[in-house]
């Protein structure tokens, strides 16, 4: 399964809001920021934080995105 952050880099936008705030307001690193710029896997504590600092849910800012080879698998198996 892969992810992705696009909901957050829009919640960011509309609050008018960098990246580099939402770092110093979350006490996230800025690795982990990296990594959710690739679309990458990030610890839950670092989504508890922006979640916690954004008033928001995970809902709010990332999406999960299955495998197409699962999703395929799956099907084939029915």
């Amino acid at each position: 399964m892969g992810v992705s952050y696009k909901k957050l880099w829009k919640l960011l936008i509309d609050r008018d809001m960098l990246k580099t705030d939402l770092i110093k307001k979350a006490g996230i690193s800025t690795n982990a920021m990296a990594h959710m710029g690739k679309n990458e896997d990030v610890r839950v504590e670092v989504l508890t934080r922006i979640c916690c600092a954004l008033n928001c849910t995970m809902n709010d800012i990332m999406d999960v995105i299955p495998d197409e080879i699962n999703t395929d698998e799956d099907k084939n198996n029915d």
